[in-house]
């Protein structure tokens, strides 16, 4: 009986041991089966069948055809009433061939190829500068982070960055938040990839009721599965998404009427404000398979004030464009950061932030794309410092995280994210 029972416990508990981690394993594959989103092939039957059979052109060409897309369409019956037309009219929609191919969407201007290699190289430093203790993208302190003053209505023109590429934006009385990221982690997983530098200023079910949420492209940084589960059970705000997204929205569970699917330069009327998708230079991916869904920036105007949100770009013609068709701009919200030699098209510097931020004809920049997440070899602070040393004269506004803007009140002059003790006046 002793060899028995000396024996049994350890197998007893091996057992049990072994079944939780089973069950872990499995949970695991399942949450980040899920965070991958929709196949390819689901995404590519859910696409507009004029853009899939539309032939390939090397230039778009304007079209006569009205400017909000199918889906808008659909729910035009229940939006709110037309605003007051800006004083420029948006073009019309340019048909969709020139940005898809027919099975995957591309920038209209020639992109510089990521190679292997320095993909094997960005992922050796995350993982020695993780081994050894660097500090290479990490700030020197705890970020300073400002719970929210959010007013009980909407300004007439506001905007609190909550990190990352999330803002919250007040536009003629709207609440629009762009690229809502929550999460722990830019990652299909809870466990792995690149986890905050901060926390969240505020959760997603805290924030004010919504108007809308913008999405632009579905990378983790972007779009995150569970800050969307969030907004669903505690908003009504329907979401804006550049095409193809859609899939993954129904696949994580998001009711269909509350899906908006829109191509480059097709609009969306929500009450006073027009919400029109405009181009970006990027691309998309939540898997192996790329540029299944289109990616996107977004122009917000309203009968009085007008805002641009780059969401994830490389710096593009197309701004130029963008400025005189749309603007000009009261607010422009471009991301300056997890730039790389490697890839110089995908993300822009932020010396090509303040390019765009002219080209665009904007009147204050709010940066964004940095502070939250370590994408990239640079500094922690390079970006914003860059910034500042590029700007001629502009009104640049870097609130930390957190803290509310209004444009045309006297901007934030402390560089609160510069190490203790050092020159933070600006």
């Amino acid at each position: 009986m002793a060899p028995y029972a000396t024996t049994a416990t350890p197998r007893n508990s091996l057992t049990r041991y072994g079944s939780a981690a089973l069950h872990s394993a499995t949970d695991f594959v399942r949450d980040t089966l899920k965070s991958l989103g929709a196949s390819p092939r689901t995404i590519r039957a859910s696409l507009p069948a004029a853009l899939k059979a539309a032939p390939v052109a090397s230039q778009p060409t304007p079209s006569p055809t009205s400017s909000t897309s199918l889906a808008a369409a659909q729910t035009a019956s229940t939006a709110p009433t037309a605003p007051t037309a800006p004083p420029t009219s948006p073009p019309a929609t340019s048909p969709a061939a020139p940005h898809f191919d027919g099975r995957r969407f591309r920038n209209t201007e020639g992109d510089a190829p990521i190679t292997a290699r320095a993909v094997v190289s960005l992922l050796w430093s995350v993982v020695s500068n993780a081994a050894s203790g660097s500090r290479i993208g990490s700030p020197p302190a705890a970020v300073p982070i400002e719970t929210p003053d959010i007013p009980s209505a909407a300004a007439d023109l506001a905007a609190t960055w909550l990190g990352h590429a999330t803002v919250l934006l007040e536009v003629d009385g709207y609440r629009i938040l762009a690229d809502p990221m929550f999460g722990d982690r830019a990652s299909p997983s809870n466990a792995v990839g690149p986890r905050r530098l901060h926390p969240a200023p505020i959760a997603a079910d805290a924030l004010p009721t919504l108007d809308a949420a913008l999405i632009s492209h579905d990378h983790y940084d972007h779009l995150d599965r569970p800050t969307i589960a969030a907004l669903v059970a505690s908003s009504p705000a329907p979401f804006l998404v550049p095409l193809g997204i859609g899939a993954h929205l129904r696949g994580w569970g998001v009711p269909a009427d509350r899906i908006i699917e829109l191509d480059w330069h097709e609009s969306h009327q929500l009450g006073r404000l027009t919400i029109t998708c405009t181009p970006a230079r990027h691309f998309s991916g939540r898997g192996t398979v790329r540029n299944t869904t289109l990616w996107a920036s977004w122009t917000v105007l309203g009968p009085a004030h007008r805002v641009f949100f780059g969401g994830d770009t490389g710096y593009t013609a197309a701004f130029a464009d963008i400025g005189r068709d749309y603007g000009p701009f009261d607010l422009t919200v471009l991301p300056i950061g997890a730039y790389d030699p490697a890839w110089p098209d995908i993300h822009m510097t932020p010396e090509e932030a303040l390019r765009a931020h002219r080209d665009l004809a904007g009147a204050l920049l709010l940066p964004i794309h940095w502070a939250t997440f370590n994408l990239a070899r640079h500094g922690w602070s390079e970006p914003v410092e860059r910034l500042l040393r590029g700007a001629d004269g502009e009104a640049i506004a870097i609130p930390p995280p957190g803290r509310r803007i209004v444009p045309g009140t006297p901007p934030t002059r402390e560089a609160w994210w510069r190490p203790p003790r050092a020159d933070n006046r600006l």
